[in-house]
């Protein structure tokens, strides 16, 4: 009996995903749920976010160190 993940599970299973963790039984539901747009979604999403972290980790360690 498998249940449609909602948005929350959707975004923590990309995450896990991202990192490599995902379990099993998570990565059968999310197979089974369909929806691939939004789970592309989600993932460009999360990476989109990453990479603006990062630049704004980078510069702001840049304005830390006086450069």
């Amino acid at each position: 009996m498998s249940h449609k993940p909602n948005l929350i599970q959707m975004f923590l299973s990309v995450l896990a995903a991202c990192f490599g963790v995902q379990s099993s039984h998570n990565q059968e539901r999310d197979f089974a749920a369909g929806h691939t747009w939004a789970w592309m979604l989600l993932g460009l999403a999360a990476m989109g976010l990453f990479v603006v972290f990062v630049i704004f980790l980078v510069s702001w360690a840049l304005s830390i160190g006086g450069a």
